[in-house]
């Protein structure tokens, strides 16, 4: 068992080194704590056989793994994030995930996502490489993203099985049985899942198909012209098929687009390094090519104009 944690860190430069310690031993990310020099953070790694479990408490935090990230040449890895303690919300192939305690997320490390926590959080990591993980559940792309709950099938039994592994991994288990417990342990992780989702053969191809349009989607969001035709065209399929693929999630891909859109203009204003760009300089980065329609569907989307939004994000009360 690793473990790691900021006690020793300087304080100056300590949110860097943290983000090149957990690239170290994890995956290419960006954190940005809260308080990015007197934050606190612990990192417990161990293996259970082909798994590798990996349990993150830290400070108010958000953390980032984007397109930049992933071209890091590591193999691509299915991450089981369990909510052990805290509350949080990730950003995931098109889904907005809110997490308390004991609730799962399933991750593919091989797309972007955004995770984001208020308050002090704990969360359990189950990491599986994709080959191993498709032996027990044959389409994960279908629940990326999407939150399974504490209450729901036998997701609270999962959580307290990968609790538990979580602090006897390299100690109360011998090695000669941790291959047999891995797959316990992935057999528990299929059957919450078929469990806590309406699953069939069609729909899963679909799921499958979606995340591929999905990771187009992310990689285009910028370009104005961005459309489903354009989308069609450029992946060689039929803009009906393509509509059937996003029929799954029951949202249409325009809508999809904007939301999208919406959302991570949303987060840059957010963000005090984008204090000194305007709305609209944030907006048509986005895609949007009139100020006019991004405020209204702004407003439409967050229950506020973008300005109001960006004042009540830095605590500043507008004029």
């Amino acid at each position: 068992m690793e473990k790691f944690s900021t006690t020793g860190l300087p304080t100056n430069g300590r949110t860097a080194a943290w983000n090149a310690l957990y690239a170290s031993r994890m995956s290419q990310v960006e954190f940005s704590p809260a308080d990015k020099q007197g934050f606190g953070a612990e990192l417990s790694i161990g293996t259970l056989g082909p798994v590798k479990l990996a349990k993150l408490s830290m400070d108010c935090y958000s953390v980032e793994r984007s397109k930049l990230h992933i071209n890091d040449n590591r193999p691509r890895i299915y991450s089981l994030l369990l909510q052990a303690k805290g509350s949080s919300v990730i950003h995931h192939c098109g889904h907005e995930a809110n997490l308390d305690q004991g609730d799962f997320v399933l991750v593919d490390t091989g797309l972007p996502h955004f995770f984001d926590t208020k308050d002090f959080s704990t969360t359990i990591m189950v990491r599986v490489l994709p080959s191993l993980l498709r032996e027990y559940l044959p389409t994960p792309e279908q629940f990326t993203g999407q939150r399974l709950g504490h209450a729901v099938g036998l997701a609270g039994t999962l959580g307290a099985m990968v609790e538990s592994l979580s602090e006897s991994v390299g100690a109360g288990i011998r090695r000669d049985h941790e291959e047999r417990v891995a797959r316990y342990l992935l057999e528990m992780i299929s059957m919450s899942y078929t469990a806590g989702f309406d699953i069939s053969e069609e729909s899963a191809i679909l799921w499958r198909r979606r995340n591929d349009v999905i990771s187009f989607i992310e990689d285009n969001l910028r370009d104005p012209e961005l459309c489903c035709s354009s989308i069609a065209t450029s992946l060689n399929l039929s803009p009906r098929y393509l509509r059937a693929i996003f029929s799954v999630s029951g949202e249409k891909i325009s809508a999809f687009i904007l939301r999208r859109r919406l959302e991570e203009c949303a987060r840059q204003m957010r963000n005090p390094a984008w204090n000194g760009h305007t709305l609209t300089e944030i907006a048509f980065s986005w895609g949007f090519n009139s100020a006019a329609h991004f405020t209204r569907c702004f407003r439409d989307q967050f229950g506020m104009a973008p300005r109001e939004y960006r004042s009540a994000a830095s605590g500043v009360v507008p004029n």
